[in-house]
Formats: C-alpha cells, structure tokens, sequence
C-alpha cells in the first residue's frame, strides 16, 4: 500500500504531521507493507531567502496581525512540535525558498535515500535554523545522509528533478489540495493537516482493509462451528 504525503520545508506543521503519521505507521501491524512516498510543495513558489527578517515578522506582515500575536502563535507551534520530539527554534528559523530543497529530495530518492533527505531538511530548517536556498548547504546535507556531495551539487547546479518537482505539484492541483501536509493512502483516503495520531492510524486501517479484502473460502452463509449474537451452534447428537 502506497502512502503519498505532500509537504513543504517551509511548512512548521507539515514536520509535526509527518512524526504523528510515523508515530501511527510504527504502531500499524501491516507496516512492512506500507510504502511511504514524499512529494513536493510550495506554499510561496515566489519566497526568496531573506536573512534580516524574522519568522514573527513574516508572520505578522502576512496575516495582518502584532508582533506579539505572532509570537505567540510561533511559540505555540513551538510547543506541539515538542509535543511530538522536535525542537523548533522559529526565533531563528530562515525563510527562503524551498524549490531546490525539494529538487534535492529527488536526487536522493534516485538513490534510496528520500525518507533520510526530507527528515534532514525539515531538521536543518526548523531545528538548526539552516538556509534551505543557499545550494552549498544543501550539498553538504546530502553528504551527511550517505549522498556523494559532489553529485548532489552537480545535480543542484543543473536543471535535473524540476519536472519531477512540477509534476507533484500538478498532482496536488488536481487533487484539489491547497495547502498541506496533505496525506494520500492508498490512492483513495486522504489526511489533510497534521492531525491527531488516531486519525492517521484509522485512515491506515481502512486503507489497508480496501487494499486487501477478506476472500472467504467457505460459503459465506454457513455457520457450522461458529458463535455468534450470543449463542452457539451445537453439535447435533443424532449424527
């Protein structure tokens, strides 16, 4: 069964949905058959690396709201990424624009490594504070999941993965989905929002349960040995 996440670097939630869903995926008894696929997303195609402006001013400027109503809602945040083991440090975090980050991620997935890439740059971003544009740090986080540096640069410095990037997001559009992270299971249930862990381990088991239906091998009106609505069948002492 195919999980398909949509999620952007720059998405603060979208790295809490992503541990939630794992969180419930390690739990679900049918993990080893489960592949997990990442797909790209920007939330501002248009973002561009801006290293004298703050996430609270970012924030404020965008939604019309204080300094102090945006660090608020940052330190928020804040708290339930620590709800589920991450450290956020969005008095520092970078905005910057994500497109190479997700082109990177395709590299690595060239080379086995998609699940270790995306795990790293959400790390570098909203944990290490890391400017997620500048494409000789991406490089150097390529390395540091068992990458070849070198080709990770090249493939950086080249037009390599665009198409891949601008068919997710195509993927996305047609889907319908505005904003994420945005969660496909099994081609037919969708999770949208970082969501509570319940609601990713009942969409697993549902999915799961429409990709393999129960064959029965006896007729299904038979009920020979069988208890049921709080009686049994019993054995008939004439035979």
């Amino acid at each position: 069964m195919k999980v398909e996440i949509w999620s952007d670097f720059m998405c603060p939630f979208c790295y809490i949905g992503k541990r939630r869903f794992e969180s419930a995926l390690e739990q679900f008894p049918h993990k080893d058959q489960v592949e997990v696929v990442y797909r790209s997303f920007e939330l501002d195609p248009n973002a561009s690396y801006k290293p004298d402006v703050s996430m609270d001013e970012l924030l404020a400027a965008k939604y019309g709201m204080s300094i102090e109503q945006a660090k608020a809602a940052n330190a928020n945040v804040t708290q339930q990424a620590a709800g589920v083991g991450l450290t956020y440090h969005m008095d520092r975090v970078i905005p910057a624009n994500s497109f190479d980050a997700h082109r990177l991620v395709y590299f690595a997935d060239q080379h086995g490594k998609m699940k270790e890439m995306t795990e790293r740059l959400f790390r570098a971003y909203f944990t290490d504070a890391e400017n997620l544009e500048d494409r000789n740090l991406l490089a150097d986080l390529a390395a540091e999941v068992g990458l070849s540096r070198e080709l990770a640069a090249a493939a950086l410095e080249s037009d390599d993965f665009q198409s891949e990037v601008r068919t997710d997001e195509a993927a996305a559009a047609n889907l319908g989905i505005r904003g994420v992270p945005f969660f496909v299971l099994g081609g037919k249930y969708a999770v949208s929002g970082a969501q509570p862990l319940e609601v990713f381990t009942d969409a697993l088991d549902k999915a799961y349960r429409e990709a393999n239906p129960l064959v029965m091998v006896n007729e299904a009106d038979s009920s020979d040995g069988m208890c049921a609505d709080g009686s049994c069948d019993l054995p008939d002492s004439s035979k």
